[in-house]
């Protein structure tokens, strides 16, 4: 995927869904991962040209894993001029160490946005920028319909009521395939991901399963995303 095409995708969701006020400050939350490497990538190239206003600042969660690099994500806001702040948590021990969690990714995912939720308020912020791509919409709807028993996915667009906190996710309508693509392409650096979980939650199991299903019935994936979407354009 080349650059016009990222911006072309994520112009479109930021203005079908109204995700950017003029003179607005967006934080994105940044992993190292490759999805929050490009949105961030992306949306700086697109802060140079977009007719609203806005301002770009990075925010990263350290969970406390001792192999955790930061040096990539220090050295990408570094280049593309964007003010970068750390979060130092114990949030791996408590879950790992202290509860010794038998579903240790619900309790470090609400940890993880309680303290970068809290960040945000502390820098006056209100306005975070999520990741999650058309890949992500279609697991996570897959995963409540699973395991949930209700058929929903998360919302372009959410306002946190208790915070005040806007939560959007600019990376709607790009393939997480377009992604690998771009990093491949713009030579980004990321970062693994420190968590022994990583790759054995229901998460992956779901990214499998839709792919073993696509493969045996092509345009399933693209299906589920339109039956999926419908939700937010009725």
């Amino acid at each position: 995927m080349k650059l016009q095409q990222l911006l072309s995708q994520l112009r479109q969701a930021i203005d079908d869904f109204d995700m950017i006020a003029d003179n607005d400050t967006v934080a994105v939350g940044l992993s190292g991962g490759k999805d929050s490497m490009t949105l961030l990538y992306g949306l700086k190239q697109l802060q140079r040209f977009y007719p609203k206003t806005f301002r770009l600042t990075a925010i990263t969660v350290d969970l406390g894993f001792e192999t955790y690099d930061l040096k990539a994500m220090q050295q990408f806001c570094s280049q593309l001029q964007v003010p970068y702040r750390v979060v130092t948590t114990q949030i791996a021990d408590i879950v790992f160490q202290a509860r010794k969690e038998s579903n240790p990714c619900a309790l470090c995912a609400k940890m993880r946005k309680g303290a970068l939720n809290q960040a945000l308020l502390e820098e006056g912020i209100h306005t975070v920028a999520y990741a999650h791509h058309r890949d992500d919409f279609i697991e996570t709807m897959l995963l409540s319909l699973l395991f949930e028993g209700s058929f929903h996915s998360f919302a372009p667009k959410t306002k946190l009521e208790q915070t005040g906190i806007t939560v959007i996710r600019p990376m709607l309508y790009v393939r997480e395939a377009d992604v690998k693509g771009f990093c491949n392409k713009y030579q980004i650096a990321v970062t693994k991901s420190p968590c022994p979980m990583d790759g054995h939650t229901r998460r992956a199991y779901v990214k499998q399963l839709i792919k073993q299903l696509n493969t045996e019935n092509p345009g399933v994936k693209d299906r589920l995303y339109a039956a999926a979407f419908k939700l937010y354009r009725s």
